[in-house]
């Protein structure tokens, strides 16, 4: 039983999503092909690169990779035209200009924002005790406690 468990596991593995009939005639072709495809992700998967996942797209994608390679292209015109055609989300790690970079500084301007309006509250909260209450408010207080 634990045989067959660890064989099903071992065949759920994205070690074979890369099929035979994909990969280059040529070994080094072959390796810019897998280094390019390391930084594209899979549109269906979300947060996995088109060479791990098993998806159709993925395959076109691989695919696509593959043959502007054998076209001649280099590693970054393979990267500009599958781009150009699917968007910046298709990068795994997405370039820091543009529009972009407003995304990546957002987290970090909103944490500072936040850590000083939090200062702000517990420096204010110091400097300005709570006000003590005169004996007319305090007859008042104890009567309604005691009510």
């Amino acid at each position: 039983m634990k045989r067959l468990l660890v064989i099903l596991l071992l065949l759920a593995t994205p070690i074979w999503a890369v099929q035979p009939d994909e990969i280059l005639p040529d070994p080094a072709l072959e390796a810019r092909a897998r280094v390019i495809s390391k930084g594209l992700r899979c549109l269906v998967c979300r947060n996995e690169n088109i060479d791990d996942s098993n998806a159709g797209l993925a395959r076109d994608l691989r695919l696509l990779v593959r043959e502007r390679i054998m076209a001649g292209d280099d590693n970054e015109q393979v990267v500009t035209y599958v781009v150009d055609r699917y968007g910046e989300y298709v990068l795994l790690q997405p370039k820091t200009t543009g529009t972009n970079l407003l995304l990546w500084a957002a987290g970090p301007v909103m944490l500072l924002i936040g850590g000083g309006i939090g200062f702000g509250v517990i420096r204010r909260r110091r400097t300005n005790p709570a006000v003590a209450l005169n004996e007319a408010e305090a007859a008042r207080l104890k009567e309604l406690i005691e009510s």
